[in-house]
């Protein structure tokens, strides 16, 4: 894409057997048709055709039961394939011995980050049970989470809000310009704010590109990062509404691969 490197640094991939009824299942959720497989084949597919040099490769597991499985399946994915950046996959109600378990596998793995739907997960991101998580974590692995949805509260731009405070070390990365369809709460809550990243994911379809620019300029440049919610939407067009922002060559790459890169010790 003209020359620029990047990093996509939100997209879902499946195992194979359960792939279909997972990508269809988001697109149910969302009422949106899905546009690609949630495959780690079709992600590898984007480095020649889109110059996607990294994805940052992530599931979500809706029951405790299924978290050490999709962190399995994740580490075989980043451990075969050099182009992925792994995120793990947790769930606050698991019991506190295997939380604390799984926490310290994950730190010993080749995990850059976790992953929290509280949507999906049907959990308020500052209840007591995501507490306990975020104790545990104390700071040491990023964590991407799921922002907004005005058919919800698990996600308000508040309940991150307030993690800030309670945790000042944490590293917390909020998808969808903090506020998927729930953005004058981000804006409230989360843009400017410190310690917290945002990403571009599954908003430029709908966010006004002057609003979604005045976003990253008011929350700095510096703390977004560019991610495409695949298999959500087509990288292809996910990149061109990016490109469709008034933004300097400069600006984007920073938020194309420089933010991310510098996040992950890529550079």
């Amino acid at each position: 894409m003209n020359g620029y490197r990047i990093i996509d640094a939100h997209a879902h991939i499946f195992p194979e057997k359960i792939r279909e009824k997972a990508v269809g299942a988001i697109g149910d959720f969302y009422d949106i048709p899905m546009e690609k497989k949630g495959s780690a084949e079709e992600i590898l597919s984007f480095k020649d055709s889109l110059d996607i040099m990294y994805s940052q490769v992530l599931s979500v597991a809706t029951f405790p039961r299924q978290v050490v499985r999709i962190n399995d399946f994740l580490e075989e994915e980043i451990t075969a394939h050099e182009e992925f950046i792994g995120f793990a996959t947790i769930h606050p109600d698991m019991e506190d011995e295997e939380l604390e378990s799984e926490v310290d596998r994950i730190l010993h793995m080749h995990f850059k980050g976790i992953k929290l739907h509280p949507d999906f997960q049907k959990f308020d991101l500052d209840s007591e049970n995501a507490k306990r998580f975020f104790s545990i974590l104390d700071g040491r692995l990023p964590v991407l989470l799921h922002m907004g949805d005005n058919r919800m509260t698990y996600s308000h731009p508040r309940r991150l809000y307030n993690l800030t405070k309670l945790f000042p070390n944490q590293i917390f990365i909020g998808a969808h310009f903090g506020g998927y369809n729930a953005w004058d709460d981000a804006e409230e809550y989360l843009i400017g704010k410190t310690g917290i990243y945002i990403d571009t994911s599954s908003s430029l379809f709908k966010l006004d590109h002057e609003r979604a620019t005045g976003f990253i300029r008011k929350h700095g440049v510096e703390k977004t990062l560019f991610g495409t919610d695949y298999p959500m939407w087509d990288p292809k067009e996910e990149l061109e509404r990016f490109f469709d922002l008034k933004l300097t060559d400069r600006e984007r790459e920073d938020i194309l691969f420089n933010n991310c890169a510098k996040l992950h010790g890529i550079i």
